[in-house]
C-alpha cells in the first residue's frame, strides 16, 4: 500500500544559506563571544547574587567554630555545590553554550538544578540555624543561605515561567 509521498518542510534551504537579514546582521549574535547583556539582565544580576550571597555563608560557617560537625559539613558542601553550578549555568549563557549544544533542554536542566538546589540549600539552612547556639558567624551563614534559598526560588521561578508556560502556550506544542 502505498501512502503518497510526503513533504517535509525544514527551516533550511538546500540552494545555500539563508540570506542574511537587517535585523540579524545587525544584531551580530552569533558572530560575538560573550553576551553582553547577559550581564546587565535580571537573570544574570540574579545568578551573581546568589553566588555572592552563598559564598558568604560558606566563608562564614567556614571560618567560625563549630558545634555539629555534621551540620556544618552538610551546609558547605551544599552551599559549594550551588555555587559551582550556579557559576556554571552562569558562563554557559554568557559564552552562549546552550546554542552549541542542542542535546540537552538547558532550560530544563536549569529548572531541575534549582529545584534540587534549592530543597537541599533549605535543609542545609534550617540545619545550621538550629545548630547555630547564637554564634556569630554561623548565624550569619545560616542567614545568607536563607537569602540564597530565596534567590534560588525567584529563579527557579523565572526559569519554570521560561521553560514549562512558554512550551505550553506555543502552537507546535
Amino acid at each position: 500500500m502505498s501512502h503518497g509521498a510526503r513533504v517535509i518542510r525544514t527551516g533550511v534551504s538546500s540552494s545555500g544559506p539563508p540570506p542574511a537579514t537587517a535585523a540579524s546582521s545587525s544584531a551580530g549574535s552569533d558572530v560575538e563571544l560573550v553576551d553582553g547583556g547577559y550581564f546587565r539582565s535580571c537573570a544574570g544580576m540574579l545568578k551573581v547574587a546568589q553566588m555572592i550571597s552563598l559564598l558568604i555563608a560558606f566563608i562564614s560557617v567556614n571560618s567560625s567554630s563549630w558545634t555539629d560537625y555534621s551540620a556544618y559539613s552538610f551546609f558547605q558542601i551544599v552551599t559549594m555545590c550551588d555555587l559551582v553550578m550556579i557559576l556554571f549555568f552562569y558562563i554557559m549563557h554568557i559564552f552562549r553554550v546552550y546554542r552549541k549544544l542542542t542535546c540537552v533542554s538547558w532550560p530544563l536542566a536549569e529548572f531541575l538544578h534549582y529545584l534540587i538546589g534549592t530543597i537541599l540549600l533549605l535543609i542545609g539552612s534550617i540545619v545550621a540555624a538550629a545548630r547555630s547556639y547564637n554564634i556569630t558567624g554561623l548565624v550569619a551563614g545560616a542567614t545568607f543561605g536563607f537569602l540564597a534559598t530565596i534567590l534560588c526560588i525567584i529563579s527557579m521561578w523565572s526559569s519554570y515561567k521560561v521553560s514549562c508556560i512558554t512550551q505550553s502556550t506555543s502552537e507546535y506544542c
